[in-house]
Parts: structure tokens; sequence; C-alpha cells
């Protein structure tokens, strides 16, 4: 009768199955060495942005008296309002330029060669090599009174288009900063989208502007609002240009708290201005991180339902 020998592994083996875990749980941070490294950015936040932050809310509840009074004058003084409404109008007419400008800019940047994306590229990132002020006055230059854009506009017979001093000048000026804002999100979200999913919609019939409003557009839906926030929430604070390009009529938000702060000495009112734009843009984030959620959650599926919706449409041209 044949008798079954057990085979057992050398101790030696068994030792290299077991010890890797070990090894791995030996290596494993604590949890005081990740908040140590947080500590430093934690400090500079605490020192640099809330306690001013908190400085600020305390003095518009409290100058120069305490209580809600400087809230209250915003809503009733008839001036707070109108320019918190067109600097509002100015920042959504800044988004919807720039991303009229973006989109195809970067649709081109996402398809062109390497060498002609990276020409692309360092025309975007030019601006930021170049001084806010020296631009401003660049845009002064050409929209002022028989300046460049006057020029030119009567040498077709449109005589007296003087930018200078409007709040038109003013979005045009704040769009050709701000586009670089809206380029970069969104060349991050497109340079994902695989190009064989808008040929793979057309070849199941879709139109060229069916299988982009049905595939393209909502695989890129998550650079827009990305982009779109953050360059909203940038034109809400801006200064330099509409203090050089705009007029006192046409003042926005920020030339209105540096207006009370430089010569009213009203701080306690400037402070509640910049409490209440605080609120609007921590309101404008909220909504864009959740639309923003909703887009990436549903990217990976957005790409099979707008094949099928493209092939649906085409079945029903055929």
């Amino acid at each position: 009768m044949t008798r079954t020998v057990e085979h057992r592994p050398p101790l030696e083996e068994l030792d290299q199955v077991v010890a890797p875990p070990r090894r791995r749980v030996a290596r494993q941070r604590p949890a005081h060495v990740g908040l140590l490294l947080l500590l430093p950015a934690a400090l500079a936040l605490t020192l640099f942005f809330l306690l001013p932050l908190v400085q600020i809310l305390i003095r518009s509840l409290t100058d120069p008296e305490p209580g809600l009074g400087n809230y209250t004058s915003l809503f009733t003084d008839g001036v707070t309002l109108p320019i918190l409404w067109r600097t509002v109008v100015v920042g959504l007419v800044v988004t919807a330029a720039t991303m009229l400008l973006a989109y195809p800019y970067t649709y081109v940047m996402s398809y062109a060669s390497p060498t002609m994306r990276a020409v692309m590229i360092t025309i975007v990132l030019v601006p930021f090599w170049t001084s806010m002020l020296a631009r401003n006055y660049a845009w002064f230059i050409l929209m002022q009174r028989d300046g460049v854009i006057d020029r030119a506009f009567a040498a077709v017979g449109i005589d007296g288009v003087v930018l200078l001093g409007t709040t038109t000048g003013v979005a045009i000026v704040m769009t050709g900063v701000l586009l670089p804002f809206m380029v970069l999100p969104l060349y991050s979200v497109m340079s994902q989208i695989d190009p064989r999913v808008m040929a793979a919609g057309q070849n199941l019939g879709a139109s060229r502007i069916s299988s982009f409003r049905q595939i393209h557009l909502p695989l890129a839906r998550p650079g827009l609002v990305a982009g779109g926030s953050l360059v909203f929430i940038l034109s809400l604070g801006f200064y330099i240009t509409p203090a050089l390009i705009g007029s006192p009529q046409g003042s926005l938000i920020a030339q209105a708290m540096a207006i009370r702060t430089q010569r009213l000495l009203d701080f306690g009112g400037a402070g509640a201005m910049g409490i209440l734009i605080l609120v609007v843009t921590l309101v404008i984030l909220v909504v864009s991180q959740r639309l923003s959620g909703r887009s990436a959650g549903s990217l990976a599926s957005a790409t099979g339902r707008a094949t099928e919706k493209s092939a649906t449409t085409a079945g029903g041209r055929s």
C-alpha cells in the first residue's frame, strides 16, 4: 500500500511568503507624520488668510458701531447693488466670451502635432510672463481716441469708436487677460478625450455636428465648468483693468471697495462688501463642484450614451 507523503515547503520559503506583508506594515507612515507635513501650509493659511478674514469680519460688524448696519446699508444705499449687478454681468459676459474663444483653440490644440501643440501652449503662457500693468497700458493705447481701434473703424467709415472709459472696453480687456485661465483647464480635459470616439459616432451614421454636440461637448463639460468658475471668480475681484480702462460711472465692486477704504475711510463698509463677495464666491464654488462632480462621475459612461444617441439619430434620419 502506497503511502502519500505531504510536501511541506522549507522554512525559508514560508518566511519569504509571510515576510513581505510584515515589511509593508512596518513601512507604513504614522498618521502624525502626515499631519506634520500639512502643518506649514496650514500655518501659512491661518496667518495670511484666516486671521485677516476674521479681522475684516469683526470690523464689518463693529465699525463704526456694533451691529449689522454695514450689511443693511449694502442693500439699501442704492449704490452697492447696482455695482454688484454690473460686476456679475461683466463676469458672465467675460466667462461666455472666454468659453467661445477657448473652445475652438483648445480643440485644435488637442488634435495638433506635438510641435504645433508646444507652440500653441507657449502662446497661451506668454501673458503670464508679461506684467499686468503693461498689458493694460497697451490696451489703453489701443482703445483711446485716435488710437489703433478708432482709426481702424474710421477707415471703414465708422467714426467715434472709442472703447476707453466704457464697460464694453473693460469686458474686452478682461477677456484677453483671463483667456489663459479658460484654455488650460479645458485642455487638461480635452487631451484625455479619445479621438476615436468622434470617428465611431460618424461611422454609425451621425453627422459631424451631431457627434460633436452629443459626444465631444458632454465629455469636455468638466473642463468648461472648471474654467468657467475660475474665470468668473477672478473677474469678480478685478481692479487694475476697470480702474485704467473703465470710468467712475461704470465702476465694479473692487473699485467701490477701494473708494470706501482710500477716500471715505469706511473700513467697516468695505469689509462688508468683501464678505459679500466672499459669500458669492463660495456659492459659485459649491455649484461648480457639484456640476463638475456630476460630469466627472458620468465621464466613463457618457461616451457609450452619446454614441448610442448618435446612432439612434442617424437611424431616425435614414
